[in-house]
């Protein structure tokens, strides 16, 4: 048993006739006292689906019929998927709980762009019923009345899914705080599986959502530790001796977490977006585990507690096999976290004998057509590997999708913007015969502030950055995007399509805690990254709040030089301070180390913080607020004043 449960333990229904009334046999006689008896839980569960509602390609990395490995595109994921899947495992296993662990809004144009915010999430949502989700920062993205109307949406058919969140205390205004809205969020809830209940808290991530989400001014979001006790507690109390927390705090935080509490049996999480599973998974190209799948931990009663997570963006169902013997205790727990994929092949990549891409001509990689013996070969090896799971979308849930799919398509093509002279791409500055002064065309090469400042398409993206992050996620002091990150110029009408393929690669923006010395550091890893022997032109790095003047033949940590930061109070710059500490939003892929940052990879963990927001979404929503509309109330894109970028003086060979 728990440690603080009671040594009579209260059952319902019929078991709870016998211990309390021993009368409700059929003959009106005594009947024998019902003993508690194990259970085995299955729990399939999803996190971090941010909008991603539609399937999309992806790479494997598969044995051909010579036994050599190849790169192979398969259609993958997408919520259809996910409901597919679930009911899989529902139609398997007799007491099964499906569970969303948080942040099913932003992320791609499904949350904004395919109706009213969160509306296609929940229809989705609503095809598979999940018996529990909890609250992510990223719910709050619309403030409490964007997350009320959500709810709304998530509870308008029958599935009347429970939303949970301990630690959220909504201020007195709150859309949520409302007479009729006060059960719209619950700590926790109770499920029936078996004739045995099963509790399950919520809890949100407290000062992720409060500093870089937009919930209400006087709501707040109480300690994890806290909330989460109390909750248990009072589900002990209720006789729930199986308690799972739906948590969105992150996987090293739930570890943490879990030594911190009393009665937690297991903990189903989300936030850091952790893939976990076995260590081949990086063999089959499907990413590097961060641990095994489940992680078996001790709880503060010293007690086996179960650890999952399901990696991101509906790639990845996690099921989740528990055992509890009669007292509540765990006594195993086992898993397999399924990434879906099709059951047909797209494409294979020609590899030579030792598994080298076969380039053409052109130096590109070569691709060819699939046989039936790779078809044989493919389908043993997905056998093999024991998480790729094979399944095709589920139909009725493919149904709800298409007309929000509809939508997204409709927008893509729509004209969002119009740019009246060439907003220019240029990843480094220089002249006739520089390292990239052929990527620009003659209008752009014509104007010589393109060769000392650089791209200002590029510039432009670093700025919607800041703007949108001082407006929206809890502020910056200065960005950072790779030059070569930004892929075409804009001229003339301007289509959402285009602002994708601006920003094609589906980055994610951080936000970086970093002193003024790594502010030099990280621009310097890029010069050098661009200017050292070998280097590339991608790494070139595009500021805004930051400026500097480069001489790219100067020797590594000083090509950059008269360094200043952009008072975003005052509008005034002033010499980067060396040992202040700044706000930096940056994108994941140069966070972590991409495009030679290595500064920016050997930041601590607690100087970063995942704002999970999109790139092209936040360019998007610059674009959106730009004062200047054209006749037919499109937005005008113009290049940015001169003093605003981030290479103020590029010194020429």
């Amino acid at each position: 048993m728990h440690a603080s449960s009671s040594p009579f333990r209260l059952l319902g229904g019929a078991a709870f006739c016998a211990l309390a009334l021993a009368g409700c046999g059929g003959d009106g006689g005594p009947g024998p006292a019902a003993r508690p008896q194990p259970m085995d839980l299955t729990i399939a569960h999803i996190n971090d689906s941010h909008s991603n509602l539609d399937s999309s390609t992806r790479t494997l990395s598969l044995l051909q019929p010579n036994g050599v490995r190849t790169d192979v595109e398969v259609d993958a994921g997408g919520f259809p998927r996910v409901t597919a899947t679930i009911n899989a495992i529902r139609a398997a296993n007799p007491n099964t709980i499906a569970l969303h662990a948080g942040d099913a809004l932003t992320g791609t144009l499904f949350f904004n762009r395919a109706g009213n915010p969160g509306e296609a999430d929940a229809a989705l949502m609503n095809t598979v019923c999940f018996d529990a989700f909890t609250l992510g920062n990223h719910e709050f993205d619309k403030g409490d009345s964007g997350l009320k109307s959500f709810i709304d949406y998530l509870h308008a058919g029958q599935c009347k899914t429970p939303v949970l969140s301990a630690n959220v205390r909504f201020g007195a205004n709150s859309a949520l705080a409302q007479p009729n809205t006060r059960n719209y969020v619950l700590p926790s809830t109770i499920l029936n599986r078996g004739g045995h209940k099963v509790g399950v808290v919520g809890l949100t991530v407290s000062g992720k959502t409060k500093e870089s989400s937009s919930p209400d001014p006087d709501t707040t979001f109480e300690k994890e530790a806290v909330a989460a006790q109390r909750a248990i507690d009072e589900l002990r109390q209720k006789g729930v001796n199986k308690i799972v927390l739906l948590s969105h705090i992150g996987y090293e935080a739930d570890k943490a977490l879990i030594a911190q509490l009393s009665g937690v049996d297991v903990v189903v999480g989300g936030d850091s977006h952790t893939l976990v599973g076995p260590a081949s998974m990086k063999t089959y190209k499907v990413g590097t585990p961060a641990a095994e799948y489940p992680a078996l931990l001790q709880n503060k009663d010293g007690k086996q507690a179960c650890l999952v997570q399901a990696n991101e963006y509906s790639k990845v169902v996690g099921e989740l096999k528990v055992s509890f013997d009669a007292n509540g205790d765990v006594t195993a727990c086992s898993g397999t976290p399924h990434v879906t994929v099709s059951p047909s092949y797209k494409r294979a990549m020609i590899v030579d004998e030792a598994g080298k891409a076969v380039l053409d001509a052109k130096g590109n990689k070569t691709w060819r057509s699939i046989t039936a013996d790779d078809i044989a070969s493919f389908n043993k090896d997905l056998a093999a590997a024991g998480f790729l799971r094979q399944i095709e979308p589920d139909a009725k849930a493919l149904q709800v999708l298409q007309p929000f799919k509809t939508k997204v398509d409709a927008f893509k093509a729509q004209i969002v913007a119009t740019a009246p002279q060439e907003i220019c791409s240029r990843r480094v500055p220089g002249g006739e015969g520089s390292a990239d002064y052929s990527r620009s065309g003659a209008e752009c090469n014509a104007i010589g502030y393109v060769s000392l400042h650089g791209g200002d398409i590029q510039q432009l993206v670093a700025q919607a950055y800041l703007d949108v992050a001082n407006q929206d996620y809890g502020g910056a002091d200065m960005t950072l995007q790779s030059g070569g990150g930004v892929r075409i110029p804009l001229k003339g009408d301007v289509t959402a399509a285009n602002v994708i393929e601006v920003l094609p690669f589906g980055n994610m923006l951080w936000r970086l805690q970093i002193t003024g010395a790594e502010a030099k550091a990280m621009i310097e890893d890029g010069l050098d990254a661009t200017f050292k022997a070998g280097g590339s032109t991608g790494p070139y790095p595009y500021s805004a709040g930051l400026r500097f003047d480069v001489d790219p033949s100067a020797a590594k940590g000083n090509r950059a030089s008269n360094l200043q930061v952009l008072d975003q109070a005052t509008k005034t710059w002033g010499p980067l301070d060396m040992g202040k500490t700044y706000k930096l939003f940056v994108l994941s892929f140069n966070a972590t180390g991409g495009d030679g940052y290595t500064t920016l990879a050997n930041i601590p963990k607690e100087r970063r913080l995942d704002i999970g927001v999109l790139d092209a979404d936040v360019f998007q929503t610059w674009i959106d607020r730009i004062p200047e509309k054209d006749a037919n109330g499109r937005s005008v894109i113009r290049k940015l004043p001169v003093e605003l970028y981030s290479t103020q003086f590029f010194k020429m060979p």
